[in-house]
């Protein structure tokens, strides 16, 4: 793979993560019957990439944006041992570039973000009948 950056994403990439964003939601339709028709949002990316308590990073390869994800600090639940936990979420990695690591790399990131901020517990939810999605998980 040639020249794999993550970073940080920047408000000006808005409409190539809204396009990330549909991807996510087109590869979802099938595992979910209630999702409304046409274009929907699941996320406030602008609010993600601001927030101190997220961050939204992107996988890019000579100069062209390929994948994405994010990291956000939840509270835990009152009964768990952790007061925190890094939710994961927007990952995606356009088809083209699927298979050559991009998703784990986006993970590390992601991972090591949660860790640099004190957070131990990660979590992920992914529809039990994608299979692409666990076996990348």
């Amino acid at each position: 793979m040639k020249n794999l950056i993550i970073r940080p994403a920047q408000k000006e990439e808005i409409e190539t993560l809204l396009a990330f964003e549909q991807g996510i939601v087109t590869a979802e339709r099938p595992f979910d019957s209630t999702l409304k028709e046409g274009e929907i949002h699941y996320y406030d990316l602008i609010y993600l990439i601001e927030t101190p308590v997220a961050e939204v990073v992107v996988a890019e390869i000579d100069g062209q944006l390929v994948g994405s994800g994010y990291a956000l600090i939840k509270e835990a639940k009152l009964y768990q041992k952790h007061t925190h936990y890094a939710y994961l979420g927007f990952m995606y990695v356009k088809p083209e570039h699927r298979g050559q690591g991009i998703n784990k790399a986006i993970l590390e990131a992601l991972k090591q973000w949660a860790i640099n901020k004190g957070i131990r517990e990660i979590r992920l939810e992914v529809y039990e009948e994608n299979i692409v999605a666990k076996n990348a998980y």
